[in-house]
């Protein structure tokens, strides 16, 4: 079987300078996974193509980007609805609350809402030992 190559731009940011490089990457045509990267894999996308150059370089010529992106994604979706769950469980943010106190509930699930996402940030996306 013969790989067919197409070219392709790569963007970076190296020492405050954006810099785009052509390059020609295997074309896996209709094979290759196409799902969707959502929020978390996007902005993992960012950091590894500023920060881990080397692991975006290889994610992307081996083709394997958009499922590596896409796993993380709903491993951080999960993550976030478990850390959610969990933390209104822990600080007693129930249903009774939200019938007698709408706006105070609205606050408490807010802040355990930014609370978890700082986690997902911390643990999955900026992490440095992804690979």
């Amino acid at each position: 079987m013969e790989i067919e190559y197409r070219k392709s731009v790569i963007h970076q940011t190296v020492g405050g300078e954006d810099m785009e490089t052509e390059v020609f990457l295997p074309d896996f045509g209709d094979g290759q996974e196409q799902r969707p990267i959502g929020i978390w894999g996007q902005r993992h996308l960012r950091y590894i193509r500023e920060h881990r150059i080397a692991l975006y370089s290889e994610l992307l010529t081996s083709g394997r980007l958009n499922a590596y992106l896409a796993d993380l994604n709903e491993e951080a979706e999960a993550m976030l609805s478990r850390l959610v769950k969990q933390l209104a469980k822990k600080e007693c943010v129930t249903e009774n609350l939200k019938a007698e106190d709408g706006m105070r509930w609205v606050q408490a699930m807010n802040n355990i809402r930014n609370r978890a996402e700082e986690i997902i940030l911390h643990e999955l996306v900026y992490e440095e030992s992804v690979g």
